[in-house]
């Protein structure tokens, strides 16, 4: 049985970030999956996909629909291509955890046939990991899809605007909606909110775990393209992200370094 985790929130408030920070204390196996078109989780954890001959799934999707490349899967269901790809193709394997990306996609059109798929098949692929981490992109249309459905730990990233407050409210009302069944709800803050915004996310009647703390180095990493899993572990971004999974009930019990 995996636990499973999302990151979610509005766009820039930090989720991609807080991914890569907390994967440096997430028990192995672990398997992360970033639903985000950006796609900016690898480069954060130091990982060339195109280097490594990693693709994402919405090219191998591509090229399945165009029947380029995959003749000997013809005979094949499109979930079971998917999944096939998905362990062969667009798996990334790293020393301390798995990567699924799901990329930009270059037709017209919503994301949801990749994003079906990805849902039809996570389940068999997370049967292999005791941790799977979501990363979801900006927005509330990934939780209607529904690509995980049943979430351990939900963490809502949020900054000190008016619109990031109200959209934690928007996605506790979504997932009441739509069912999405999750054991926790918790909101995290960015390194942006000052006292006053932490007082009222902690007046907000959600739980609110604390915030990232700024942190330079986060900067240079990402300009230098560096993994941030070899941020010094008392680096302020490191420290508070650790806090934060301390204050969810999470036993930190080593720190890895490098993907």
């Amino acid at each position: 049985m995996s636990w499973k985790i999302v990151s979610t929130g509005r766009g820039g408030t930090g989720k991609t970030t807080f991914t890569a920070l907390i994967t440096r204390y997430l028990p192995p196996p672990l398997l992360l999956i970033d639903i985000d078109p950006d796609q900016n989780l690898a480069d954060m954890l130091g990982i060339d996909l195109e280097k490594q001959k990693v693709r994402t799934v919405s090219d191998a999707l591509y090229d399945i629909q165009m029947n380029t490349g995959y003749e000997e899967l013809s005979s094949m269901p499109l979930p079971d291509k998917v999944s096939y790809l998905l362990q062969r193709e667009c798996l990334y394997e790293g020393d301390n955890f798995d990567l699924v990306t799901l990329g930009a996609k270059w037709t017209e059109g919503c994301y949801c046939a990749p994003d079906d798929l990805l849902r039809a098949t996570i389940p068999n692929l997370a049967k292999n990991y005791k941790t799977v981490v979501m990363d979801s992109p900006a927005g509330l249309e990934h939780l209607n899809r529904k690509v995980i459905s049943d979430i351990d730990d939900l963490f809502v990233l949020s900054d000190p605007s008016a619109k990031s407050v109200k959209h934690v409210k928007r996605i506790k009302n979504i997932t009441q909606e739509i069912k999405i069944i999750y054991s926790h709800f918790y909101v995290v803050g960015n390194y942006e909110l000052d006292s006053e915004s932490e007082q009222y996310l902690r007046d907000s009647g959600e739980t609110y775990l604390g915030k990232l703390d700024y942190d330079a180095q986060v900067k240079e990493y990402n300009l230098k393209g560096e993994s941030l899993l070899d941020l010094p572990e008392d680096s302020p971004a490191c420290v508070s992200a650790r806090n934060i999974l301390e204050k969810a009930g999470y036993k930190i019990e080593g720190v890895k370094v490098g993907g």
